[in-house]
């Protein structure tokens, strides 16, 4: 009962100081509203299975996993660069920069464009369950098969936005770049890509969150023996809640610096645009 009024207790005061930092401005006050509430979310929770007594079983405490987040670090850093850093960057990289090419050459030609897009508006909608197992089969049980999953998730978004954004340009925009005499090349580096930045970036940060998605779901296909997704479906199996719940803090992590990666980037290259002067 005594961890239950404690949790009543800080939930209160974290709302009560969360209202009165709200009102006020400034970087620190930003900063402290957010860590406050992720603060208090955590002791309630600890609160919450202690008080209760729930399973470990059910639902671990935060203070089971952090415990078991540093017995089994070197496990999780084994599965971190196996499922983040080769098959999720590497796949990544590989789909991004491929679809950033394919634009191009779609936004060069019209045919390509009315005849690519919807074929890729139907890939993306197909279900990544259906594909795994075959790009599995395809590519092995190793990284190599989870960053070809990833390709596969990321191409289409990325390649509809910065579609999209290419053609995001005036007739009146384009027009004083012919009467300045710039061919095709220079009028797309100097007009039509930076317009074109906004929607590659969106596309980018959706493919960030999408690409550790799918290296994960695709280790449940088949995996060596490492690997986040290979962890999970495994620790289950054995009732070891707490190492999947450490699993899911690495990829919770691993995903959010991921997308504010993305975000810095797009904040120092789109500093011109409307959308982020007023940030």
């Amino acid at each position: 009962m005594s961890w239950i009024v404690a949790g009543l207790i800080i939930w209160a005061l974290g709302l009560w100081a969360n209202v009165r930092l709200s009102k006020r401005k400034g970087r620190v006050a930003a900063l402290a509203v957010p860590v406050i509430f992720g603060l208090v979310l955590v002791f309630v929770w600890e609160a919450v299975v202690r008080g209760f007594g729930i399973s470990p079983v059910l639902l671990p405490a935060p203070s089971v996993i952090a415990a078991r987040f540093g017995q089994s670090s070197s496990v999780l850093w084994q599965d971190f660069v196996q499922t983040v850093l080769k098959g999720a960057l590497t796949g990544y990289v590989l789909g991004c920069s491929a679809a950033l090419l394919t634009a191009i050459v779609v936004d060069r030609f019209d045919f390509l464009r009315r005849g690519l897009l919807p074929v890729g508006n139907f890939v993306a909608a197909l279900p990544i369950i259906g594909i795994a197992p075959i790009l599995v089969m395809w590519f092995g049980f190793d990284w190599q098969s989870k960053a070809a999953v990833v390709v596969v998730m990321v191409f289409f978004p990325v390649l509809v936005n910065a579609v999209q954004g290419l053609s995001d340009t005036s007739a009146m925009q384009r027009d004083l770049m012919r009467t300045y005499a710039a061919g095709y090349w220079t009028s797309l580096w100097k007009l039509r890509l930076p317009a074109a930045l906004p929607f590659i970036f969106n596309g980018l940060k959706i493919a960030s969150t999408l690409a550790l998605i799918g290296a994960i779901v695709a280790e449940f296909f088949g995996s060596p023996i490492t690997g986040m997704g290979f962890r999970i479906s495994t620790s289950v199996g054995l009732l070891q809640l707490d190492l999947v719940w450490a699993e899911i803090v690495v990829a919770a992590l691993a995903g959010s610096a991921f997308y504010g990666g993305v975000a810095l980037i797009e904040r120092a290259a789109t500093f011109w645009h409307p959308s982020q002067r007023g940030r």
